[in-house]
């Protein structure tokens, strides 16, 4: 095998010679300077004042420092991955198994991932040491380690994310292909995304907006440092492939520039009150941060004009001077990003001119993040709103990519229902409306806004978004990846054929989900963590709306997937589920204690007099909605019913029009044959 042989394109490398380490060990020491010299700017490194006890100088200066490792190894670890799992092409004559490239991508993340995974822990009991104000040689710091170190939110994540470095790094040492590639970068993107639960603007007055912002932020920072860094170390072995491997990366680094001003403009709001905080040792640091940001781009934007186009017209891009003013321009830009790692490292440690917290907060505001909305009037309907960012974002990026797709279908001469287009923008419509709208505000206070909310999200929007059929445009709209590489057209594909599909597309199957998952959110504790934390309001959003899809995918879904059950089969599902659903209204109606009476008897909204009627109420809404949606279900799949009917009559006549109703003649012949038998007898 090529692998094995050594026979290889030119200007590849030999899959055991070292990589180019030199631009990630340069990066980290940029970090490091930038580190030192903003925390002595901002005082974030400064000692205590005099009566409040201090871990000691070198706590306070090793947790920045170690916070630059932990970020450019995290981002490291997740582009290498990304890299090679999706971006590379295969090596021309390779296995799925042997590519030199997936596995010098792969050895580049678990090196990365365990040094990730060494300054996450590191973090973490430099962090305690902090917030405890005890030295690590302390007698007692251990035994006090232990005790408190799950109690604290920002040492959990931190737990946590190390943990998510420490499996990547284990698989990339016995992982060979770029599906597994892919799957390990989703568990890295796991271990990045979590540490935004506890960032330094996590703890803002407006916690959501930060958390949502700082995740974004985190997401589009770890694509756009971690693959260029991989692209620097991995280039030796790209060859001429360097000029494809490249365009393709700076397409993820547009969408992460766009993402990353974004999100850092809604994060700096949420620490300073005005323009004039700019003029603070913390906005100083954020205006440094703004300049190293439109640096950056002034340099993606000569990328795209300059060195990618001369590199793709070029012949042997990868190992011809052609490539290197790629090479320089994208030591630069890593020299830049190192500054601003730098940067971010000390804010984290820097007192923001917005206070951490909101002084003397409501139970509700301590509890939901929000204060107690007034009373709901008729007009709350329309006139009730607060844009939650996230799912304002998820609506209009999946109505955009819909819209995109059907435009490039109309662009190459094909047609696409104009009915489909029209359900799906309805469906994350209505998504919207209820997210930001009267029902996301009540919702979050009153357990019958809330039950509305549920249903909405469950069982309205789902039948819209499956009837847009996305699953279907995708395929018809996204380019087929031809050299080996992973593309989203092979993504999806492989999710539709997979065997995890075939069980969560059986009718039964999702139909014992949505019911079993349904009573378990509401009769554990789940309903009250979703009531009270972000992350479980975010995941509960998602059950409902996934959940609700794939109940209608398998009743109305046009999209490809595991083989449809008849229609008579599949109403029967649809009665069934619908009568235990009517059992838990009924429940609901019937019930003598109150769900989560902790929260709902601490927040005290004084609308909701009595919680048990809110509550039955709530229980009317899930039996009475539950059976319009079920109504409009059924009749989708008699339509369907009709129509497969009529389509196998019509295609019954062409056949019998073809070849003489051959068929008929031959049941009548059959007919006089039995009848001729028993004449005889």
């Amino acid at each position: 095998m090529p692998g094995r042989t050594g026979t290889r394109p030119e200007g590849v490398s030999r899959p055991g010679r070292p990589l180019a380490y030199g631009p990630v060990l340069a990066v980290v020491a940029v970090g490091l300077l930038a580190t030192v010299v903003a925390a002595a700017f901002s005082g974030a490194a400064a000692a205590p004042p005099v009566g409040i006890n201090d871990a000691g100088a070198v706590v306070r200066w090793a947790l920045p420092a170690v916070r630059v490792v932990h970020d450019v190894t995290a981002s490291l670890t997740f582009g290498a991955l990304l890299l090679v799992g999706a971006l590379v092409p295969r090596w021309r004559g390779a296995g799925a198994l042997d590519d030199p490239r997936v596995a010098q991508g792969l050895r580049l993340a678990m090196l990365s991932g365990f040094v990730w995974a060494l300054a996450g822990l590191v973090g973490v009991v430099l962090g305690f040491s902090d917030a405890a104000a005890l030295p690590p040689g302390h007698p007692a710091f251990a035994s006090e380690l232990m005790a408190s170190v799950w109690s604290l939110e920002a040492l959990r994540v931190g737990i946590i994310s190390a943990g998510c470095a420490f499996v990547v790094a284990t698989g990339c040492a016995l992982a060979r292909s770029r599906w597994a590639a892919l799957g390990l970068a989703a568990v890295a993107l796991f271990g990045i995304l979590v540490l935004g639960l506890a960032g330094h603007a996590g703890g803002s007055a407006d916690h959501e907006t930060a958390v949502n912002a700082l995740g974004a932020h985190l997401l589009s920072a770890a694509t756009w440092v971690g693959g260029l860094l991989a692209l620097l170390v991995l280039r030796p072995t790209l060859g001429p492939t360097l000029a494809v491997v490249a365009r393709r990366y700076s397409s993820l680094a547009l969408w992460s520039f766009v993402t990353l001003g974004v999100s850092g403009v809604m994060v700096a709001s949420t620490r300073l009150a005005g323009l004039s905080d700019l003029t603070t040792d913390y906005g100083i640091l954020v205006v440094v941060k703004v300049l190293a940001f439109v640096a950056l781009g002034v340099a993606g934007w000569w990328h795209r004009r300059s060195t990618l186009t001369a590199m793709e017209t070029g012949a042997g891009a990868g190992g011809s001077r052609l490539g290197r003013p790629f090479v320089r321009l994208a030591l630069g830009e890593g020299v830049v990003m190192a500054l601003a790692f730098g940067v971010a490292a000390a804010l984290a440690r820097s007192a923001p001119p917005v206070p951490e917290t909101t002084a003397d907060p409501t139970a509700a505001l301590a509890l939901t993040g929000f204060p107690a909305p007034d009373a709901p009037t008729a007009l709350s309907w329309v006139t009730a709103w607060r844009v939650e960012w996230l799912f304002l974002a998820t609506g209009l990026l999946a109505i955009g990519l819909y819209v995109a797709g059907v435009v490039r279908l109309h662009r190459r001469g094909d047609r696409w229902p104009v009915g489909r287009t029209v359900n799906w923008v309805v469906g994350w419509l209505v998504f919207l409306y209820a997210t930001n709208g009267a029902l996301g505000i009540y919702g979050r206070v009153a357990f019958s806004w809330h039950m509305t909310l549920h249903m909405v999200e469950a069982m309205v929007v789902p039948i819209f978004l499956v009837l847009g059929a996305p699953v279907t445009l995708a395929l018809r709209a996204l380019a087929a990846r031809k050299d080996g590489s992973v593309g989203p057209r092979e993504i999806v594909l492989r999710v539709v054929h997979s065997k995890v599909f075939a069980v969560a597309g059986n009718p039964i199957f999702a139909a014992v989900f949505f019911f079993a998952s349904l009573v378990a959110f509401y009769w554990t504790g789940l309903f009250e963590l979703a009531l009270t934390t972000h992350t479980g309001h975010l995941l509960m959003t998602a059950h409902f709306v996934l959940a609700g899809y794939l109940f209608a995918w398998v009743l109305v879904g046009v999209d490809p997937g595991p083989k449809r059950w008849s229609p008579a089969l599949r109403l029967i599902v649809l009665f069934a589920t619908i009568a235990f659903h009517a059992f838990f209204g009924v429940a609901m109606i019937s019930g003598t204690d109150v769900i989560a009476p902790d929260f709902f008897r601490t927040i005290d909204i004084a609308w909701v007099p009595d919680l048990l009627a809110d509550q039955r109420n709530g229980g009317s809404v899930a039996w009475a909605i539950g059976e319009l949606p079920a109504l409009a279900l059924a009749l989708v799949v008699a339509a369907q019913w009709f129509r497969s009917d009529r389509a196998e009559g019509v295609r019954r006549d062409r056949r019998a029009d073809r070849d003489g109703d051959a068929e008929l003649n031959e049941y009548n012949e059959r007919l006089a044959r039995m009848a001729g038998r028993r004449d005889d007898a």
